[in-house]
């Protein structure tokens, strides 16, 4: 029988799992739709705002010792200007924002309700630190891609279920390689909004 649980880490106890979520950031953003050739020395400096943020928050899923998953966040004032700039475009204040960063599981482990737990703690985080909204951003790749598997189904229905809309008029740009190309490009990454209050 699996020990499957989830625990709510910021700071140190955050910082000693950068490992572990940069593992699983490469791992499983590698499938389709991010295609992503990751490397673990970016992710684990990537993934310090998480544990430096005051305001930050990773929510790890653990199978006995091992962690399986983990999704984290921070108030969209600690995030880069390019993460930011679509909401003061728009008249958000990024001040009111919780930024939801990723949510990564491996694939034998889904469909268990960690997805639901990976969005419940982080919302609740964000409350907490009064803010008023969460939102987070998804790549958007063309219907046709060549690499999108037959059985692929996008998670925007998930999203929509738990309150997320999407903002076409909201998106910003992210730069990787993807597996098996030459060198990185540029992505589009749509954003989704959900008020808290």
């Amino acid at each position: 029988m699996t020990r499957l649980r989830t625990e709510i880490l910021t700071g140190d106890a955050a910082r000693a799992h950068l490992d572990d979520l940069a593992r699983l950031r490469i791992a499983v953003f590698r499938e389709y739709p991010y295609l992503y050739d990751g490397d673990s020395d970016y992710e684990r400096r990537y993934l310090v705002p998480y544990a430096e943020s005051a305001g930050g928050v990773v929510v790890a899923a653990f199978d006995g010792d091992s962690v399986v998953g983990a999704a984290t966040g921070l108030p969209l004032s600690d995030a880069p200007d390019s993460v930011a700039a679509p909401f003061k475009a728009v008249g958000v204040d990024p001040a009111t924002v919780f930024y939801l960063g990723e949510s990564v599981l491996l694939p034998e482990y889904r469909g268990r309700g960690i997805g639901h737990a990976f969005f419940d703690a982080r919302e609740a985080h964000a409350r907490a630190l009064g803010l008023a909204m969460c939102a987070f951003c998804a790549v958007v790749r063309p219907a046709d891609h060549p690499d999108r598997p037959a059985d692929w189904r996008p998670l925007d229905g998930f999203w929509t279920a738990r309150g997320y809309t999407a903002r076409p008029d909201m998106q910003t740009t992210f730069t990787w390689r993807d597996i098996d190309a030459p060198a990185e490009t540029a992505k589009p990454m749509r954003f989704w909004l959900r008020p808290l209050r």
